[in-house]
Parts: structure tokens; sequence; C-alpha cells
């Protein structure tokens, strides 16, 4: 695989599983309906670990553009490849909720209701606050990136056009760094942390037919987009600062 084919595949994976998790949760009719937050936190954190094991030597395993922002900034990720692996995150993303959908269409058919139709692919928060909103992604989004800069493999990280990320040995660390931020974080925005994983299921949601499907609740749709990126931009900062490191 080249580096923005494994991203796509790694997002897709992600948003397979992660979207995955929580249709099987909260759609009427599946065996996993009730199973309750803690059930789609693992699944989402397990996710992760999946995406990550499977892209990790060929891309590095950012998939998210949050992290590739974050990485670039740190100096660790050279800035001409991060439109292409945004772009890849973004379309893999998206491939990744038709396949959710796919998969659960005959119970999409039987929810009648369209607010949990689109919780399926897109997060909303339990309070709409947007500032709050904003800060919440923001901060879940900092220890994400925070974490993962740390977490990042030095043999793999560079300006010189080499991947820059997670090495394979470390995608249970970091599919466990999201399942933390899921149980102590998630519960007010239902963390984003991840722009390409709420805006490609959000246009899936909007383009995909649905019995009694409603909006896809644009107005709130830059908060998962615009929050994330500030608090990758802010986690970056704060390496430089504590880790004593100089920008490249």
């Amino acid at each position: 695989m080249t580096p923005y084919i494994a991203e796509f595949v790694g997002t897709a994976l992600l948003l397979l599983l992660g979207d995955g998790v929580v249709a099987n949760v909260i759609l009427k009719g599946t065996k996993g309906e009730g199973a309750g937050w803690i059930t789609i936190t693992w699944g989402w954190g397990m996710a992760v670990f999946v995406a990550v094991f499977v892209t990790a030597a060929y891309s590095g395993a950012h998939i998210n553009p949050a992290v590739t922002i974050g990485l670039a900034v740190a100096g660790k990720f050279a800035w001409a490849m991060v439109p292409g692996y945004i772009i890849a995150q973004v379309l893999g993303a998206m491939a990744g909720a038709f396949l959710v959908w796919l998969q659960y269409r005959s119970h999409f058919d039987i929810t009648e209701d369209p607010d949990t139709q689109l919780a399926v692919f897109a997060t909303g928060p339990a309070i709409r606050d947007m500032a709050g909103n904003v800060i919440s992604e923001v901060i879940g989004t900092f220890v994400l990136v925070f974490g993962v800069l740390y977490l990042a493999a030095p043999s793999l990280a560079g300006p010189n056009g080499d991947p820059g990320g997670l090495g394979a040995l470390d995608a249970l660390p970091v599919g466990l760094l999201v399942l933390v931020i899921g149980l102590s974080l998630g519960g007010t925005t239902g963390y984003a942390i991840n722009p390409a994983r709420d805006l490609g299921p959000r246009i899936m949601h909007a383009l995909l037919p649905m019995k009694g499907k409603g909006s896809s609740d644009w107005g709130y749709a830059w908060i998962p987009v615009v929050a994330p990126i500030v608090g990758a931009v802010l986690a970056a900062l704060a390496y430089f600062v504590l880790g004593s490191e100089v920008p490249a």
C-alpha cells in the first residue's frame, strides 16, 4: 500500500468498526440494542487498534486529519503530504460509513427516530452549547494528539517525506488512549476528536436513502471539524514547551 491508500483503508476500517458499534447499540432490532455507552467506547477503542495495526507500517496510521496536522506542526511529518492524507482520510471515512449503512440497512429502515439514524453517522452534543461543545472537542483532541506525539515512533517521523506517526507496536496504546477519552470526556459531544470521522459519515448520511431521514445538522458540523484541529495545534505547541523540542 502507498501511504495515501493506507490512510484510506485505515480510516475506512476505523469508521466501519466505530460507526458499526454505534449502529449495533442504538438501532432497532439489532442483537446489541441497548448495550450502552461502555460498549460503544470499547468498540471505538478497538476500532482504532485495528486500523492502526493494519496501516502503521505503510502510512504511520494517522487516520485523522487532526493527528496529521498535529504531527506536521510538531515537525514530525512533511507538510507537503498533509493535503493528500486528509483527502484520503475523508474519502475513507465516507467508505466506512457506507459499509455500515449497507450492513445495517434493514435496521435503519425500522428505526423511526431521525436523530438516532444520524447518531450512527455523526456526533452531536448532549447539551447544545456551541462554546462548551467547542471546548469539549478541543480538550479531547488535545489529549489524543498530545498522547500520540509521545507515542510516535521516531524512526517513522520526520519532514523528509517518510511517513511519520505510530508504529504497529503502538496500536494498542493508542486504542486505549481513545478508549479513555471516550470514557472520561466523551459524554458531552460524543468525542469526534477527528474531523474525517465526523465529516465523511455526515456527508454519507446526507446522500444515502433512509426511511424517515431527518436533517444532517450542518449547523453543528463545523465544530467537530474545526475544534479538533485547534486541539491538535495546541497539543503540538505544548509538546514543544514540555518536551523542549524545536520545530524542524
